[in-house]
C-alpha cells in the first residue's frame, strides 16, 4: 500500500509535465499566428499608404530637394514624364519620394512610432583616386534584397538613393544600412558605400529637416575614402 502512495507524486508531476508542454505549444502557436497576422496587416497597411501617396501626387506641394551631392554623380537619369518609378532600377523615384516622406513622418507622429530617413550613395574607384558611381541596378538590388515590405525605397533625380525605414531607430536603421552595405560587398567587392542617416523623433519633427539633417549626415560620411556610414545629431 504504501508503495502505491509513492507513485502518486510522480504520476502527478509528469501529468504536470505533459500539461505544461501542451499549454508552451499553444501558447507558441498563437503566438507565431499572431505574429503573421501582424506581418500581413502591417503590409496591407504599407500597399494602402502607397496608394494614398500616389493619389495625392497631382495636388502635393513638393518642395525641391537641396544638398546636392557633387559633380561625381550627376548623370542623365532616362524616365517617362508622370511615372512614379525610375527607369533604371525600378524603385520608386524623387516625385514620389517627396510626398511618401511627409506621409511617413506624419503617420509616424500619429502612431507614435519612429521613422528613419537614409541617404546612400555608391561609388567604385574610391581608393585608386578615380571615384565613379556604380550601376544604379546593381544597387537597387542591394537594397531589394534587405529592406522589408513596409520600407520605400527610391532613386532621386541626382543618382543618390533614399530610403524612409519604418518603426525604425537609429540603431535600427545602421544595421539595415550594413546589411545593405554586405549584400553590395559580396555582388561587386571594392565598392564604397556612403550613408547619412537621420530618425524621427530624435533627429528632426519635420519631414523636410529630417531629410536635411540626413543629407548633411552623408555629406560628413563622403569625407572619408571608405565605407562610412554617418548619424545626424539633434543640434
Amino acid at each position: 500500500m504504501s508503495d502505491s502512495w509513492a507513485v502518486v507524486p510522480l504520476v502527478v508531476c509528469a501529468i504536470a509535465v505533459v500539461a505544461l508542454a501542451i499549454l508552451t505549444i499553444r501558447h507558441r502557436q498563437r503566438l507565431a499566428e499572431s505574429v503573421e497576422r501582424e506581418r500581413v496587416l502591417m503590409s496591407r497597411v504599407s500597399e494602402l499608404e502607397h496608394e494614398a501617396t500616389a493619389a495625392t501626387l497631382a495636388t502635393a506641394d513638393i518642395r525641391p530637394l537641396e544638398n546636392d551631392p557633387g559633380p561625381e554623380i550627376d548623370e542623365e537619369l532616362d524616365g517617362e514624364e508622370g511615372s512614379l518609378t525610375d527607369a533604371s532600377t525600378g524603385l520608386f523615384n524623387e516625385q514620389f519620394f517627396r510626398v511618401s516622406l511627409d506621409t511617413r513622418v506624419s503617420a509616424a507622429r500619429r502612431h507614435l512610432r519612429p521613422v528613419a530617413v537614409v541617404l546612400v550613395q555608391v561609388s567604385e574607384g574610391v581608393r585608386e583616386g578615380a571615384p565613379s558611381p556604380v550601376a544604379p541596378d546593381l544597387v537597387a538590388e542591394g537594397v531589394r534584397a534587405t529592406l522589408r515590405d513596409a520600407d520605400t525605397a527610391c532613386r532621386l533625380d541626382d543618382g543618390r538613393f533614399a530610403l524612409i525605414l519604418e518603426d525604425t531607430p537609429e540603431n535600427g536603421a545602421v544595421w539595415t544600412v550594413e546589411r545593405v552595405r554586405r549584400a553590395l560587398a559580396l555582388e561587386r567587392p571594392g565598392q564604397t558605400l556612403w550613408a547619412g542617416i537621420a530618425c524621427y523623433p530624435a533627429h528632426a519633427f519635420d519631414a523636410w529637416e529630417l531629410f536635411d539633417r540626413a543629407a548633411n549626415a552623408l555629406v560628413a560620411a563622403r569625407e572619408w575614402h571608405q565605407d562610412r556610414i554617418e548619424v545626424a545629431t539633434a543640434d
